[in-house]
């Protein structure tokens, strides 16, 4: 990972890079820049489409091993695909929970009957997924999850509630963190399980959010049934499950979201100089230090992913939630009294969903509390914080 072009990395990037200047033409033309956080209603069905024209040429689940489906890619190339896709503005897909979350988790932990049944429909895009962490009393505190399964017979039964289940209302599948052991508390006696969606016993209600869609979802679970070879690692080694999951999330495909983030930097400097906001000497620092901290974490990434850091998850997510919060404040003050004015259908611009959308940035995925914790205690090691 030291950046430095290698024949081999360059003729791959040239490789994705052709394949994507032919393929997002077309039907697909229109399909630039659509998706994303705070945008994932734009165009599902076509950008649906897209994903599984990327499957039918093998271009999903890159890094996953060759005999699981995948391309077998190295650290290198992982990244070279990422940011191709990111700089061609590529449509965000609509299988990244099963191809960067919980395909890389069966790898790792699944059995082979279960790789058999879940991997091949993920790389084929056949099957989307959601994930079920998040409980009202257990937002980023996944060890106090209170959603239990008890085996009846051949199966689970699963009761409780999740809520920010992004994407469930088109999901297939979720995989849920539930309590199976009675009697026990934070990390002991969880599960991972794999259960689907369409069933009765499950209910989605979409969450309408800011910037008026509803990416985030309330799910409930009211005696829902999932086979008893469904739990993932075993039963009561769920958290240690969750945990790996979480790492892969924060893999290479952040690299991605700072191309992305890049993109939407230069449509906030293009807006300071459209409304004249750049002419004053504090927006113009701003601007400079947010270009600069923006390849900070490009380079952090980039080092965390070479293996020299073993706080790099909790570090990054905290870098890029608050520098990507401020940018949506400093969109809002170069856009000026623009940005207060909306269509009468309520008609956000990219800068309103942006800084929107950003308000959520330090909450979802891990709050900041948390990853503060996470680095005190696991890798400074200071006193673990009083719990109740």
């Amino acid at each position: 990972m030291d950046g430095m072009p290698r024949d081999a990395d360059e003729q791959f990037r040239a490789e994705i890079r052709q394949w994507l200047e032919e393929n997002l033409a077309g039907r697909f033309a229109d399909l630039r820049g659509r998706g994303g956080s705070g945008r994932e209603h734009e165009d599902f069905e076509a950008r649906l489409e897209w994903n599984r024209h990327m499957a039918a040429a093998g271009w999903t689940c890159v890094a996953w091993p060759i005999e699981y489906g995948g391309r077998g890619l190295g650290i290198q190339q992982q990244v070279i695909f990422h940011e191709e896709y990111a700089r061609a503005a590529a449509p965000a897909r609509v299988n990244h929970l099963g191809e960067e979350l919980v395909g890389p988790t069966l790898i790792a932990y699944g059995t082979e009957e279960q790789k058999a049944r879940f991997l091949p429909r993920i790389v084929a895009v056949e099957e989307l997924w959601c994930q079920g962490y998040s409980e009202p009393g257990a937002g980023s505190d996944l060890a106090a999850v209170s959603t239990k399964a008890v085996l009846d017979g051949d199966e689970w039964s699963i009761t409780g509630q999740k809520v920010w289940t992004s994407l469930a209302q088109q999901a297939d599948w979720c995989f849920v963190i539930a309590r199976t052991v009675p009697g026990s508390v934070r990390h002991q006696g969880l599960s991972y399980l794999l259960v689907p969606m369409a069933q009765p016993g499950v209910e989605v209600r979409p969450i309408l959010q800011l910037t008026a869609t509803s990416e985030f979802n309330e799910v409930f679970f009211d005696g829902a049934r999932t086979a008893a070879g469904n739990v993932v690692g075993g039963e009561g080694n769920g958290f240690k499950v969750a945990m790996a999951t979480l790492g892969f999330e924060r893999g290479v495909s952040t690299l991605a979201q700072q191309i992305a983030f890049r993109r939407e930097l230069d449509v906030v400097i293009e807006t300071a100089r459209r409304t004249g906001a750049i002419e004053d000497a504090v927006i113009r620092d701003r601007l400079v230090r947010a270009r600069m901290e923006l390849e900070t974490i490009r380079q952090h990434a980039l080092r965390t992913l070479g293996g020299q850091q073993d706080d790099g998850a909790s570090v990054a997510k905290l870098l890029w939630a608050n520098w990507h919060r401020s940018l949506g404040e400093l969109a809002m003050e170069v856009a000026g009294p623009d940005a207060l004015r909306v269509g009468s259908d309520y008609e956000l611009d990219d800068l309103q969903t942006l800084f929107l959308f950003s308000r959520a940035d330090t909450i979802y995925g891990g709050s900041d509390e948390i990853q503060r914790n996470v680095i005190a205690e696991r890798v400074l090691g200071l006193p673990r914080e009083a719990r109740p």
